[in-house]
Formats: structure tokens, sequence, C-alpha cells
């Protein structure tokens, strides 16, 4: 008889509220924690891209500063 009464609870969805409540908190927190990450990957990916254009910036100050000692360099060693 009780395993009857367990069936039919099963079946009229007595108790499973409880259930899809813990899944829809579930879900909610996995909402959540993606956002949070998404916005974490969003942050370093800009991070990366601003720390690349200072080190191509660089790259560029070191090569003029380069070619002018040399050129400094071609003059001062003519004879």
């Amino acid at each position: 008889m009780a395993r009857e009464s367990e069936l039919y609870g099963m079946m009229s969805g007595a108790g499973s509220g409880a259930e899809f409540g813990d899944l829809e908190t579930f879900a909610a927190e996995s909402d959540v924690r993606k956002n949070e990450l998404l916005f974490k990957i969003t942050t370093q990916i800009e991070d990366a891209k601003n720390a690349l254009k200072q080190a191509e910036q660089l790259t560029e100050r070191l090569r003029r500063r380069v070619a002018e000692l040399e050129g400094m360099y071609r003059i001062l060693t003519k004879k």
C-alpha cells in the first residue's frame, strides 16, 4: 500500500516541486557562474590586446632608435 501511494505521489507531482526547485536553482547559479566566467575572459582578452598594442608600439620606437643610431654610426665612421 505504501508503495502505491509513493507511486501515486510521484505521478501526481507531489514532492517533485523541491526537485525542480533545486534544478532551477542549479540552472540559475550555473548561468551566474557562466556570466562571471565570460566577463573574466573578456577582461583578459582586452588586457592581452592592450599589452600587445603597447609591445608593438615599443617595438616600433626601438626600430626607429636603432635606425637613428645606425645612421649616426655610419656618419661618424666615414673617412
